[in-house]
């Protein structure tokens, strides 16, 4: 149909000529209320935004000479932060000639895995970069088995007699 006469249809009707494809031969319009459609669309795009989750790696950082006590208190926070559901960056940094003891780092990353056992899955493991060793561990989502439905009740449109009662 003609431009012209697409646009007296979409004002006798109070709506608007929108271009839908504007890149096809010919081009393709459609008559709408363009405010209505604006608006279903931004409640489309923050309904989507409501149901995104940010994923937020946290660092828990080591070195080869950690104390036990400090090992500990390390592995209760890693620990803490895989309760909130928040990814962990573990790193045994190295200085100086450390480097060169690459298999104590590897040790530190081992032993941390260990300790927390189910709670997390070696998302990426241990790995050199620089003077740093990194490991990344996410937390093991574990789903709660969903109650079964309750069974819905019939309706019926005729009153139950005496009989259907009893």
């Amino acid at each position: 149909m003609p431009p012209q006469q697409a646009i007296r249809i979409a004002e006798e009707r109070g709506l608007d000529l929108v271009e839908v494809a504007g890149n096809a031969n010919p081009p393709v319009c459609r008559i709408m209320d363009y405010g209505k459609y604006k608006f279903m669309e931004a409640k489309r795009e923050h309904a989507a935004r409501a149901k995104q989750k940010n994923i937020v790696v946290k660092e828990v950082k080591f070195r080869p000479k950690t104390d036990d006590h400090d090992f500990d208190f390390k592995v209760k926070h890693i620990l803490r932060f895989l309760e909130d559901e928040d990814k962990v960056k573990v790193v045994v940094m190295f200085r100086g000639r450390e480097v060169v003891h690459r298999d104590i780092g590897y040790r530190i990353i081992e032993e941390v895995i260990q300790r927390i056992g189910d709670k997390a899955i070696v998302e990426k493991s241990a790995g050199i970069d620089g003077r740093d060793m990194h490991a990344i561990l996410a937390p093991r989502i574990i789903e709660a088995p969903k109650p079964p439905k309750k069974p819905k009740a019939v309706k019926t449109d005729t009153p139950a007699t005496e009989s259907q009662i009893q």
